[in-house]
């Protein structure tokens, strides 16, 4: 049986997740080879993820691999895949969803008192939301790999930075946190990016292999990215979207879209059946464009600079 090759970036939880899917080949009689592959996204670690580009920064390299025949899948976090894929490639798996919650990673608890915080994240969603809430805070840009972003936090003077959970805890970080002085809370009134948590493996048309997927990860992600694509919001822009089961066939479903400076916010909550899901994500999109979300998106882009 030919050997699978995995291309994957080269950050380390990037490399978890490879070794995961590799893991779950193997478990189906696979032989699998880790193939790391460095993208843009992660070479320039100076400009602002939203100034390399609106979509794909940490997807395009493994993408070309791809279409290249270098590799014979792509595994993602889903939430930095484009919800509209280069011809010739195919999402075909969505294996694991861990916990898609964001959370804040801070050096001491005085900074639930303070009047005035400076707080560090390299995303325009997480920014906004922080902003929202907090706009008397200074929100200062963070990049690089999960184990380079602790340790920027560390080194400078800032209060504390926002991580999604899963990250952290796929790094397998969140219990060394204590020993670099540092805590942890869970940021419950802030809504995930589109499928956050969530793995992808994109793959080159036609290439078969076992089945990895998880349907009801399948049914997270696809409502999740269908509300992304209809609001034409990529990876880095203001957009939150989280689908959570509440029984065994309905799911409640909370989206946002805010400005850049958090001042603006349009949400949305409702709840689905499990036989309704494939449509459910542009049904909810419109909802908020018919109060405003359209308008809201187009500034964003002009405001960093994408038509």
């Amino acid at each position: 049986m030919k050997t699978i090759r995995i291309g994957t970036r080269q950050s380390p939880l990037a490399l978890w997740q490879a070794n995961k899917v590799a893991s779950l080949l193997e478990a189906k009689g696979c032989a699998t080879e880790i193939v790391p592959v460095t993208s843009e996204g992660d070479d320039n670690l100076k400009q602002p993820i939203y100034s390399l580009g609106l979509t794909g920064v940490f997807t395009r390299s493994l993408d070309i691999a791809l279409l290249n025949d270098k590799v014979d899948i792509a595994v993602h976090s889903l939430k930095d895949v484009p919800t509209v894929l280069p011809e010739g490639l195919e999402l075909i798996a969505y294996p694991e969803r861990a916990n898609s919650n964001d959370i804040l990673v801070y050096k001491s608890e005085d900074i639930f008192e303070k009047e005035h915080r400076t707080i560090a994240t390299g995303s325009l969603r997480r920014k906004a939301f922080w902003n929202h809430k907090y706009p008397q805070d200074i929100v200062v840009d963070l990049r690089g790999n999960v184990q380079l972003r602790l340790q920027k936090l560390i080194d400078n003077d800032w209060d504390g930075a926002v991580f999604a959970f899963a990250g952290l805890d796929r790094s397998e970080i969140l219990e060394e946190l204590k020993e670099k002085n540092l805590h942890y809370k869970i940021i419950d009134w802030m809504v995930a990016a589109p499928s956050q948590g969530i793995l992808g493996i994109v793959v080159k048309q036609g290439f078969e292999m076992p089945s990895l997927n998880d349907e009801e990860c399948e049914l997270f992600a696809t409502v999740e990215r269908q509300f992304l694509n209809v609001l034409e919001g990529g990876c880095t822009a203001p957009i939150g979207a989280l689908v959570e089961k509440k029984d065994e066939n309905t799911y409640s479903f909370k989206g946002a879209v805010l400005s850049i400076d958090g001042q603006e916010m349009l949400t949305i909550e409702n709840e689905f059946q499990k036989d309704e899901y494939v449509n459910k994500g542009r049904e909810f999109a419109e909802e908020l464009i018919a109060k405003g979300a359209a308008e809201m998106i187009t500034k964003i882009k002009q405001e960093i600079g994408q038509r």
